[in-house]
């Protein structure tokens, strides 16, 4: 019987195959053994699940409040020429002069 791995997603050690997947009952998570489950997860997505690439432009679609700041950043806010960080889940960019990081969750292409 192979060796079953952790989920990429949380690492939980409860995965089981359900005879096309393997599926891990702590998050929800589907995904195929190998290379395709990996190279997925290490994509940094927008809040609509569009691919996001160095030097696109995005839009704000909620209200952020800047931390260690009175500065909000207000929905609508077009952010031009993002940059990819090492976490899928964040991006650099400049909005004001001021060079800050935002959740990719936050943000629509």
């Amino acid at each position: 019987m192979n060796e079953i791995s952790m989920c990429p997603k949380c690492s939980g050690e409860n995965v089981y195959f359900d005879g096309s997947l393997y599926v891990c009952p702590d998050c929800g998570h589907e995904f195929e053994e190998g290379a395709a489950a990996a190279s997925s997860a290490d994509v940094a997505k927008d809040s609509n699940g569009a691919e996001l690439m160095d030097g696109d432009a995005v839009t704000v679609i909620k209200d952020l409040k800047v931390k260690g700041s009175s500065m909000v950043i207000k929905r609508g806010t077009k952010v031009k020429s993002i940059r990819l960080t090492d976490n899928p889940e964040e991006v650099d960019c400049k909005i004001d002069g001021s060079s800050i990081v935002l959740k990719t969750c936050f943000l629509k292409k």
